[in-house]
């Protein structure tokens, strides 16, 4: 129906111009060429009347044969620019329903380079995103619904150990219960704190801080943590305070997301590096650690929510895989990007912020 309703319209205004043109030229034949002609005949002393008639005639016979003409023309046109813009313009309607049906497999062929050829590829590129969201939104429902399963059936068998009298009320058995369950707050907080942190950009505010100072002060709360895998941290760059103007909160969740992630993953006995690098119009902090399990193949995905480069590495470590996706989010609010690298065995992830000039 759309196909249609554009071949009649593109029809319409070349009939209209066509028309016009034939309209235009017939009214100028018989007003001032018709008239200069009988002049002219008058001047040499001839007879305009049969002449005049014949000329008449055979200039409105040539204009019809003209106005045929056109409108064969533009019929012809109208279907060659039907299958180079129209064609590709009804794919494209048709592929919409197929997206808006859930399809998002679904492109349209890119057959040139020009405004056509430009669309299809911008609404390819819309497909893709709106793909990808998708994947990540059921990947989402499946690890939440993962990650929650596992502590509730725990919960769930420890309750019924305990109704069924198979495990004593003891302390011991509470305490398992009640490990569980900040297990389940824990992943519900983490689920809350992405949430928050995809709507952050338009809620920030931005105060001068010294970054090292906030620095120093996270890696203070990680102590027994750090202490209990025997790992040592070294703060490179920047031996001044790093001013930078950012949300307080925010890049406190940055930084302490960043300092977990690196003290869970890192081997035993290893030794986490931390550089500040300043610009004239940026700040960088980088953690560097041993790489593990990470494979050059997992940087693209790091950021991702819920990914795991290796499978089980999430769980066994107690996380979720959410909290370097807060830090992208909170990251991106801020105007920042992060990056992740592995050189020689050693995994680089952290973040760079403009700094307003």
């Amino acid at each position: 129906m759309v196909k249609r309703y554009l071949i009649i319209k593109l029809l319409a205004v070349n009939l209209v111009v066509v028309g016009f043109a034939v309209v235009v030229v017939w009214l100028a034949i018989d007003t001032l060429a018709a008239g200069y002609f009988v002049t002219l005949m008058e001047k040499y002393h001839i007879s305009p009347g049969p002449a005049h008639a014949m000329f008449v005639d055979a200039v409105h016979r040539y204009l019809i044969w003209a106005f045929a003409g056109a409108i064969g023309l533009a019929i012809m046109l109208s279907f060659v620019m039907n299958r180079r813009i129209l064609g590709p313009l009804t794919r494209m309607n048709a592929i919409t329903g197929e997206i808006a049906a859930g399809n998002f497999s679904a492109r349209v062929p890119v057959a040139a380079a020009d405004e056509v050829g430009q669309l299809a590829r911008a609404f390819n590129r819309m497909a893709e995103k709106l793909e990808k969201i998708e994947r990540l939104r059921r990947s989402l429902m499946i690890d939440v619904a993962h990650e929650l399963r596992t502590p509730l059936t725990n919960i769930r068998g420890y309750l019924e150990a305990l109704n069924d009298g198979v495990l004593p009320p003891a302390p011991e058995t509470f305490s398992l219960l009640q490990d569980e369950t900040l297990r389940l707050v824990q992943l519900v907080e983490d689920v809350l704190a992405l949430a928050r942190a995809d709507a952050a950009g338009g809620r920030l505010q931005p105060t001068d801080i010294d970054l090292k100072a906030m620095l120093e002060t996270t890696l203070a709360a990680f102590t027994p943590a750090l202490n209990k895998k025997s790992l040592t941290v070294n703060i490179k760059g920047c031996p001044t305070p790093v001013t930078i103007h950012a949300d307080r909160d925010r890049l406190g969740r940055i930084l302490r997301n960043l300092t977990d992630n690196a003290v869970q993953y890192a081997p035993q006995a290893t030794e986490i590096a931390i550089t500040l690098g300043m610009q004239s119009d940026y700040v960088r902090v980088d953690y560097a650690n041993a790489a593990g399990e990470v494979l050059s193949d997992d940087l693209s995905y790091l950021f991702e929510r819920f990914y795991r480069g290796e499978k089980s590495r999430s769980r066994r470590h107690g996380g979720a895989g959410i909290g370097l996706s807060i830090v992208k989010e909170l990251v991106e609010a801020h105007g920042g990007n992060v990056h992740a690298e592995l050189t020689a065995g050693t995994l680089h992830i952290g973040f760079t912020i403009p700094i307003p000039q």
